[in-house]
């Protein structure tokens, strides 16, 4: 059962085609909860996270500087 699974994956990841439940593929799936996060929450929504993971990127970098500094002492 499982070989067949991924099988299926492999050939559909190739041809690009549906799964043969009649479901939609991973991709048109994203395609379409990102439309729908778009439309819920806005722009403003997307700023946000992005503001805040430049901030958690800009504090993992500075953490990772003294942490190496330390080492080299």
């Amino acid at each position: 059962m499982l070989k067949r699974r991924i099988e299926v994956a492999q050939s559909s990841k190739k041809t690009g085609a549906k799964p043969s439940g009649g479901g939609m593929t991973v991709r048109e799936a994203g395609r379409k909860g990102g439309e729908v996060t778009a439309q819920r929450h806005g722009p403003q929504f997307y700023e946000e996270i992005g503001r805040k993971g430049g901030q958690k990127v800009k504090e993992l970098i500075e953490q990772g500087k003294r942490a190496q500094q330390e080492q080299e002492q």
